[in-house]
């Protein structure tokens, strides 16, 4: 929803990604790796990866919610069980055995996505290839911390963060594990993703699926 403080900057997610391609044009047809985080960016990294003429896959990353405030963003976990504990986390009450508890829960949620999304085939192999790592925005940056530190063991040959809008602290936590960070928008008020679009609604686990088919 549109603060009264601020005006929208994208009209949605596809005009935010064609936003992001025109400052990505350098990468197009040398067959970058498209990555989206789920669910919200999909529509942005199939549009971002036609725009490229590359390919398009999902990196699977999960939030770890504090107790008793799931939204608040504690850390997060990536496909292989890496972990990412933010320093506020101890701060919320999450003790080893929760933080144990909440990193159980999402990689389940991980599990479940990976065979819903990509059924037939196993995640495209970002060694060796330019990879673009691409969600709607960072508040926190804790789901692109396990994005980015999960796919620099995997050897890629260039790996860039591209998102619309950020708060500045989570720019500058994600900034060091990329070797290219593109943010259109970091303003100083940040407050939430969705308040620099004007349509922001939901994207459903079905619309991933049909996003991601070949």
């Amino acid at each position: 929803m549109k603060t009264p403080d601020r005006p929208i900057v994208f009209r949605d997610r596809i005009d935010a990604a064609g936003q992001l391609a025109r400052r990505l044009q350098a990468y197009r047809g040398r067959n970058p790796l498209v990555l989206a985080i789920p669910r919200g960016a999909v529509p942005m990294a199939r549009s971002l990866a036609a725009a490229l003429q590359g390919d398009l896959d999902v990196v699977l990353v999960r939030k770890l919610g504090a107790p008793f405030q799931s939204e608040l963003a504690i850390g997060s976990v990536d496909e292989s069980g890496w972990v990412y504990l933010a320093p506020h986390a101890a701060a919320t009450g999450a003790d080893q055995e929760y933080i144990a508890a909440e990193k159980r829960r999402q990689m389940d949620v991980i599990r479940q996505r990976r065979a819903q999304y990509t059924p037939v085939r196993p995640p495209l192999d970002p060694a060796g290839r330019i990879v673009i790592v691409v969600d709607d925005g960072l508040a926190t940056g804790a789901t692109m911390v396990a994005a980015l530190h999960g796919l620099r063991q995997r050897h890629p040959a260039r790996l860039v963060c591209a998102v619309p809008v950020s708060s500045p602290e989570a720019l500058d936590m994600v900034r060091p594990l990329a070797d290219e960070v593109l943010c259109l928008q970091a303003p100083a008020d940040f407050r939430a993703v969705g308040q620099f679009y004007r349509d922001f609604d939901q994207v459903e686990d079905d619309e991933v699926v049909a996003l991601l088919k070949p």
